[in-house]
């Protein structure tokens, strides 16, 4: 094969996704779509390496597909509305991880019931779901 620049497949492996994922990213957006040469093969640069990586490792901190495109549209030079767009995501989290907990607690004393016997012939964990149903606030 000749020519600069990867292949879909060499892009793909250089950037730990699969051919599909970068086939999406296409399509939401997120990455260019080279031109194809007549008779031949699109090739991508190492650039797309870079914003694939860049892609993988926002969406590791929690950011979804839309926020990495406004994370991508801003670019460099933007560093206010980066910063306002990773605080609200951070808030986000936190928000989630609070949920979180409230559900751990409950869940933990349910097993506590469990694990003391406290429960009638049923068991505890699927009388409290059922009666979870009449809960308004719970």
């Amino acid at each position: 094969m000749s020519g600069d620049g990867l292949t879909i497949g060499q892009l793909a492996r250089e950037a730990g996704v699969n051919v599909e994922t970068v086939r999406y990213y296409q399509r939401r957006g997120l990455l260019p779509e080279p031109p194809r040469p007549p008779g031949g093969i699109r090739r991508y640069s190492a650039e797309t390496v870079a914003r694939i990586r860049f892609i993988k490792r926002a969406q590791r901190l929690g950011f979804t597909l839309t926020e990495i495109g406004e994370l991508l549209s801003l670019g460099e030079g933007h560093c206010h509305e980066v910063q306002a767009l990773a605080r609200r995501k951070y808030q986000s989290i936190e928000a989630r991880i609070r949920d979180l907990e409230t559900m751990a607690v409950a869940l933990r004393a349910l097993l506590s019931q469990c694990e003391r016997g406290e429960s009638s012939p049923r068991c505890a964990l699927v009388e409290r779901l059922s009666a979870l149903e009449d809960d308004s606030g719970a």
